[in-house]
């Protein structure tokens, strides 16, 4: 019987059991698609990330969700994994900066690591941002939100927005309207076919207090009714705010979203001139899996 090293690392969390979990398996080389779908189907989180040896980057990411589906691009399923390796001690001392190559679908991309205290932070590089359709009928999405058609603003538009994955981005007029969000998800999931999104990130974003967005994040389309950390939209929105001309001079952008589930994150996101994704993460589980053989 094969026996793997598996974990669990809370991502973009302050403390243990906030921020987004995420499930961590090693040496998943010899795994088959159907071996993995059963393994993110046991661990049963939003999504799960299977390790493997890449010829081209350090390592090759992998990541399902419960529901099966395979998904893309470098938010807490890859953050989350280095994180894990860091921990695992895999990665050397990273007393200072170490910078490593990932390999995400066809997608390499760079994640640099360092050790701050007894903490370790992460930060990585996402794709370039890819404005989308933009969705008109807000009438349809504030229905399928379970919001009224005033709460959608339109400065910026809902639109589709993509670093490494694509989603709509949905502004709401304040954080109340964003935490009365109730997902209609056969509507929901419509509207999302309907512009060639997989998830939608609703977000309230004050002009007073430019840098700072209060946020959510749903996606019937993989199976996940709502995420607690998303690096994969964090990345699109700090790079749409910058496009629409909404970001200060330093052009960041600090995420806070998971409060209404009871798993606050932050999420810091820098446009340099891509947008850059940082953060921490702790290791709540670590333990082996047996596979019949």
């Amino acid at each position: 019987m094969t026996r793997l090293t598996v974990g669990i690392i809370d991502v973009f969390g302050e403390t243990p059991y906030s921020g987004n979990p995420l499930a961590v398996v090693e040496d998943a080389d010899a795994l088959t698609d159907t071996q993995m779908r059963a393994i993110a189907r046991e661990f049963n989180q939003a999504e799960t990330t299977f390790l493997s040896r890449s010829n081209r980057a350090d390592w090759k990411l992998r990541s399902f969700t419960a529901a099966g589906s395979e998904v893309f691009g470098a938010g807490h399923n890859s953050l989350g994994a280095w994180l894990w390796m860091a921990y695992r001690d895999k990665l050397g001392s990273l007393n200072t900066p170490s910078t490593f190559r990932q390999e995400i679908g066809t997608e390499v991309l760079p994640i640099t690591l360092e050790r701050r205290g007894g903490a370790i932070q992460g930060r990585m590089k996402q794709a370039a941002l890819k404005l989308l359709k933009v969705l008109g009928d807000t009438q349809s999405l504030a229905a399928s939100l379970g919001v009224r058609e005033e709460d959608v603003m339109r400065t910026p538009q809902p639109r589709v927005a993509d670093t490494g994955a694509n989603h709509l981005l949905v502004r709401l007029v304040d954080r109340a309207a964003v935490d009365r969000v109730r997902p209609q998800h056969e509507q929901l999931l419509r509207v999302l076919m309907g512009v060639g999104a997989e998830g939608c990130y609703v977000f309230a974003y004050d002009l007073e207090k430019p840098g700072y967005a209060y946020t959510r994040f749903f996606n019937p389309t993989v199976g996940l009714w709502e995420d607690s950390a998303t690096g994969t939209a964090a990345g699109p929105l700090c790079g749409y705010l910058g496009w629409a001309g909404l970001l200060t001079s330093e052009r960041t952008l600090r995420i806070e979203q998971g409060v209404i589930m009871g798993r606050r994150s932050i999420l810091d996101v820098k446009l340099t001139p891509d947008p850059e994704l940082s953060g921490s993460g702790a290791v709540v589980l670590e333990g082996k899996i047996s596979l019949p053989t």
